[in-house]
């Protein structure tokens, strides 16, 4: 790297009026006296804005859909609605507008319209990642990929190409997402600087957010290389990026520098999008709070304070417009930043509250379900490719085991044959011991192959990949999940009372030196009646028991009631100490 990495970033230039600004001489026009023509040029500018004046644009799309309606071109109508869900996502009212997006989508399909088809599965993509919702971004994206034909115009394939590549990556399939990348930066190329510049900046975050800050610096130092060449003024998002990746590389104060370089653009700027402000004002907090460890005691306190400002706002506009996703983040730098400050007490109840949060987002994103299931590509190899996709939203990326998804999806049809049948489907809870011991002692990196070596022994239980047979699955953590179908439940048992003394016999010192591996299994089967709360919430009562008896075996019951335990619901972390008395 040459030079100060503040100097990197190039200075503000004049940026031509985009769509939806006031400056627009069509939209003083009467909408009436619109052409189709007129108005689909129109809906094709607005289509294509990375941005827009949050203040016009909703009052623009609405005329256009108007003027559509009123010389019958529905498909123009259409496409004017989904445009002020579009402005209505970027203003932060994300689940409000996922009725019409639905309508749409459907009169789409039962229509055959590609274009409003696509269009709708890429704003139901935006609204599930706004939610926190992975998979389900991905399998819209994919939908969205599938209905795009020959014709689509490349502005508005590279969007969605780069939005694929975006979704690919935060699922974990970072190979399929970097060749969705170079993809979509060829085509960028060929359209214009802002599209080359977004691509970039997409890339850096991703190589950003697996830990490679170096190659992330790379993709940031050419980003702004062809921005400054080109006369480009980057934006709040270009800068919240520059920053994050300068944080990781440790040069905190160039961070700081930058960050607050982004939200002064985003208060000076009329082209904003809602959710970028909290996200660069969290960013600008990271890097405070980084720097107020690294001076002397009486500048630190300052600066910690200035950290402790910039979180409280980034919370007051989460709150405000419901940004879940980014507000789970506020809560883990709020615990960061009282340990900074040397409150461990606060942290640790920030932490807290950190967890409880995450937990609700998890539980959002089971919800969450994709409303649709759209048509696979035409050509053979693009149908298995979109089935790849779909089976990658159901596998969890560490372990390659199924994931909840999964179990929502097949574990009910497995219990309704068994009840059909006068079966029995045995259900099983595996919980590491002391995981977090591991984690702390050896690195998170040996927990993770911990959790893939044992992953792999689950796996082996059940057959694989025969739905009669049952599955594997990793819940969450150190927590997976064992269905059983097609044996007795006593059957059942011996054979996860075999899994759990291979994992304690099995030798882990290469891995975790003289620390051992055991797991705590809960384990109950199914009634003729039951459903799979009910037999997870035993299942889950039986692994506490386990836990409390002193882990490392096989707690078992069978019955329609869970055994009470003291939480009442699902417990997160196992391994959290007991009462002295109970220990």
């Amino acid at each position: 790297m040459n030079g100060p990495l503040a100097d990197k970033v190039p200075g503000r230039t004049s940026r031509t009026p985009a769509p939806g600004d006031s400056s627009r001489s069509t939209s003083d026009s009467p909408a009436g006296a619109l052409t189709v023509e007129a108005i689909c040029a129109e809906l094709d500018t607005l289509e294509s804005a990375s941005v827009y004046n949050i203040e016009t644009a909703y009052d623009h799309a609405v005329e256009l859909e108007r003027a559509a309606e009123e010389l019958g071109e529905i498909v123009a109508a259409l496409r004017a609605r989904l445009i002020q869900a579009d402005v209505r996502i970027r203003s932060g009212e994300v689940t409000a507008v996922v009725p019409v997006i639905w309508q749409v989508n459907q009169w789409a399909d039962a229509n055959g319209c590609r274009p409003l088809l696509a269009r709708s599965h890429l704003l139901m993509a935006r609204v599930y990642r706004d939610l926190g919702d992975v998979a389900s971004t991905l399998e819209q994206m994919v939908s969205s990929m599938e209905a795009l034909d020959e014709d689509t115009p490349s502005r508005i394939r590279l969007t969605h190409l780069m939005k694929l590549a975006d979704a690919l990556d935060e699922s974990g399939s970072r190979d399929a997402s970097h060749e969705r990348y170079r993809q979509a930066e060829r085509l960028a190329a060929t359209i214009d600087v802002e599209r080359h510049v977004a691509v970039l900046n997409n890339l850096a975050y991703s190589e950003y957010s697996a830990g490679d800050y170096e190659r992330a610096w790379e993709v940031v130092e050419r980003m702004l290389t062809i921005s400054e060449a080109r006369g480009y003024d980057p934006d709040t998002t270009i800068m919240d990026t520059v920053s994050r990746v300068q944080v990781g590389l440790g040069h905190y104060a160039e961070g700081v520098m930058t960050a607050e370089a982004g939200i002064e653009m985003y208060d000076s700027q009329e082209l904003t999008q809602a959710d970028s402000l909290p996200e660069a004002l969290l960013t600008l907090a990271i890097a405070q709070r980084h720097l107020g460890t690294t001076r002397d005691a009486e500048r630190n306190l300052s600066t910690l304070k200035d950290a402790q400002k910039t979180l409280d706002r980034a919370r007051a506009i989460c709150e405000e417009h419901g940004f879940v996703r980014i507000l789970v983040q506020i809560k883990q730098e709020q615990a960061e930043l009282y340990a900074a400050s040397g409150d461990y007490r606060k942290a640790f109840e920030a932490y807290k509250l950190y967890h409880a949060a995450e937990k609700d987002l998890v539980s959002m994103q089971r919800a969450a379900r994709a409303h649709t299931r759209q048509a696979m590509f035409e050509a053979a190899e693009a149908r298995q490719e979109a089935e790849r996709f779909r089976e990658q939203a159901r596998r969890d990326p560490l372990t390659g085991l199924r994931n909840r998804r999964y179990v929502d999806e097949h574990l009910p049809g497995l219990l309704a044959d068994a009840a059909s049948t006068g079966g029995a489907v045995t259900v099983a809870l595996v919980d590491l011991d002391h995981f977090k011991r591991i984690n702390d002692t050896c690195s998170h990196d040996v927990g993770d192959q911990v959790l893939v070596a044992i992953a792999k022994m689950l796996e082996a239980v059940p057959p694989c990949d025969t739905g009669a047979s049952g599955f594997a699955a990793r819940m969450g953590g150190e927590e997976f999940l064992l269905v059983l179908n097609g044996m007795t439940p006593t059957a059942a048992v011996a054979k996860l009372e075999d899994l759990r003394a291979s994992i304690a016999a099995r030798s882990w010192q290469s891995l975790t030196g003289d620390l051992p591996v055991t797991v705590s299994i809960g384990v109950t089967a199914s009634q003729p009646h039951s459903g799979q709360a009910e037999l997870l919430n035993l299942a889950d009562a039986n692994l506490y028991t386990a836990k409390h008896k002193g882990r490392n075996r096989v707690c078992a019951t069978s019955g329609a009631a869970p055994v009470p335990t003291p939480s009442g619901d699902r417990r997160r972390h196992r391994d959290a100490p007991l009462p002295a008395d109970t220990r």
